[in-house]
C-alpha cells in the first residue's frame, strides 16, 4: 500500500515540486503515473523510496510512515521497494550477476542465497545465461531488464519505475511493460511514472495523473 496524504516536497533551492498531493493506491494495485516533464513524477517515486522525505505531509509505504523512520532503519526500508530508473545506472565494470546482487550484498546475504536468488531474478526478466555478460555488451532492452532484475532480487512487495520505457523503441517497451504486469499479477504493487501513450492505451489500469505537483483532474482508468 502506498498513501500520500496532503504532501509537500519543497527543495532548499525554494522549487515546490510536489503541493497538497494525496492519492492512495491498494495492496497489489498496478497504476502509472501521469504529468508532463517536471510535473514530480519523478520526486513521488524518490518519496515511495526513501531517497526523499516530504517537507510536509504523510508518505506511508507498507504500513511505514516514512517521515518518522529513524536513518538505522532507512536500508530495512528500501529492501521493500524495488526502484527502477530509466538509465539502467547499472556498473559497466561489473558483469550482470555482480549488478543484480549488489542490493543483496549491501544487505549481507550469503554468497549460496544470494546465487540463487540472482538466477531466479535473471530468468523472470529473460535473461539466464548472461550472468557473466557485462552490460555494454547487451542491448538497451537487456540492460532495462537487468535494472529491473536488479530491483525485483528482494523480493520487494512494492515495485516503482521511473520511465523505464523512455529509450526504448515500442516493441521493447511492451516486453519492458508486460514484466511490470506479471510482477503485478503476483501481488506486487506496481507504480510506472511514463508518458508512453500507446503504453497508456494499451493497459487498461488506474493513473494517477499529477500537474504541477498536484493530483489533476483526469480518468482513472486508460481509454
Amino acid at each position: 500500500m502506498i498513501l500520500f496524504d496532503q504532501v509537500f516536497k519543497r527543495y532548499p533551492n525554494g522549487c515546490e515540486a510536489l503541493a497538497d498531493l494525496s492519492f492512495e493506491l491498494a495492496t497489489g494495485e498496478m497504476a502509472f503515473l501521469t504529468g508532463h516533464s517536471g510535473a514530480g513524477k519523478s520526486t513521488v517515486l524518490r518519496l515511495i523510496a526513501l531517497l526523499e522525505r516530504p517537507s510536509r505531509g504523510r508518505v506511508v509505504v507498507n504500513g511505514q510512515h516514512t517521515s518518522a523512520l529513524r536513518r538505522g532503519r532507512i536500508p530495512a526500508f528500501r529492501r521493500q521497494v524495488g526502484l527502477v530508473f530509466q538509465d539502467h545506472r547499472l556498473l559497466d565494470d561489473r558483469p550482470v550477476a555482480d549488478n543484480v546482487a549488489l542490493p543483496l550484498a549491501i544487505a549481507g546475504v550469503a554468497r549460496r542465497e544470494m546465487d540463487k536468488r540472482v538466477r531466479a531474478a535473471l530468468d523472470q526478466v529473460g535473461l539466464l545465461g548472461k550472468e557473466r555478460q557485462f552490460p555494454l555488451e547487451l542491448s538497451a532492452g537487456e540492460q532495462q531488464r537487468v535494472g529491473i532484475a536488479r530491483a525485483i532480487v528482494s523480493k520487494p512487495p512494492v515495485l516503482v519505475a521511473d520511465e523505464p520505457t523512455g529509450n526504448l523503441d515500442p516493441d521493447l517497451a511492451l516486453e519492458i511493460m508486460n514484466l511490470f504486469h506479471r510482477f503485478n499479477a503476483v501481488g506486487v504493487t506496481v507504480l510506472v511514472a511514463t508518458h508512453d501513450v500507446h503504453l497508456l492505451e494499451r493497459f487498461g489500469v488506474r493513473r494517477i495523473h499529477i500537474e504541477k505537483g498536484r493530483l489533476a483532474g483526469h480518468p482513472d482508468v486508460a481509454a
